[in-house]
């Protein structure tokens, strides 16, 4: 029997046998048929390389795609067509914002703000105006009491900003800046902690008089926030209070924070 020496993948074709006894012969012709079975069953494509052509024939597809620039497209359509319309996921446009967060504009010749308590003794009080910060954590100018940032009623522009500690702080200090408003100026006010314990007549009866509702019932570790202008003839609609209480609080020992946003009319110069 001739060897072969191609292996199983050999493109040599096999001779037919040439022995001449009747029993070699035979043997040799089944021997011969088995091989040409075996060759057979070979050429005939198997599981695994169908999967890998498969898989060539799309890597090919993608590689191709990419460097004719249509990869985007085609990419797109292939997870269409593997995706059910209940997996797919719609991006909605996001809600434009305004200064300092407003969801809408405010009017001409109007200041947009925003005012927020603190959260607990531990997240810090926010005041923004016309999209700048004012007051907050990140400036380093607010502190457990109340934040007070006056303003400008006309031009909009800071005037100061203080913190006032009203657990351990002295009340005098607070008067000091509340007394000597000017006419016009606006007053903004966010609360931390504790906004009241060292609260007297006199400091109430001022914040009312900025046109303040809840001033006069401001007790230990409330919430507060109020936006209000010296010489106001009307309460301001600026404001927000929430009673410290065990039954209601969202914080152990402290009520949820306060969140005041709005426009306020700019004074004019006549009015100041």
């Amino acid at each position: 029997m001739t060897p072969n020496l191609g292996g199983p993948y050999s493109c040599a074709k096999k001779r037919a046998p040439q022995e001449t006894d009747p029993s070699k012969l035979m043997a040799e012709a089944l021997e011969f048929g088995k091989e040409e079975w075996d060759k057979s069953q070979m050429k005939k494509p198997c599981p695994l390389r169908i999967v890998v052509l498969i898989l060539t024939a799309g890597l090919t597809w993608i590689l191709g795609s990419i460097l004719l620039g249509t990869h985007g497209s085609s990419f797109s359509r292939l997870q269409q067509l593997f995706s059910s319309p209940e997996n797919a996921v719609t991006t909605e446009p996001r809600a434009r914002k305004y200064k300092c967060g407003l969801p809408q504009p405010c009017p001409e010749q109007h200041l947009a703000f925003r005012v927020v308590s603190g959260a607990a003794n531990v997240i810090g009080p926010k005041i923004c105006l016309e999209d700048k910060m004012l007051m907050s954590s990140v400036k380093d100018n607010v502190g457990r009491g109340l934040n007070i940032a006056l303003v400008n009623g006309v031009n909009g522009e800071l005037l100061e900003a203080r913190s006032f500690d009203m657990w351990a702080g002295d009340v005098n200090d607070l008067l000091k800046f509340i007394r000597p408003l000017h006419e016009g100026t606006l007053v903004f006010v966010a609360s931390y902690d504790d906004p009241a314990t060292k609260m007297n007549d006199e400091t109430r009866k001022i914040f009312s008089e900025l046109g303040s509702t809840n001033a006069k019932e401001l007790a230990f570790r409330d919430s507060w926030v109020f936006v209000g202008a010296k010489g106001v003839q009307d309460k301001s609609p600026f404001e927000q209070h929430v009673k410290n209480s065990k039954n209601t609080n969202k914080y152990e020992g402290w009520p949820e924070a306060l969140e005041l946003e709005g426009c306020i009319p700019q004074r004019t110069v006549g009015t100041q």
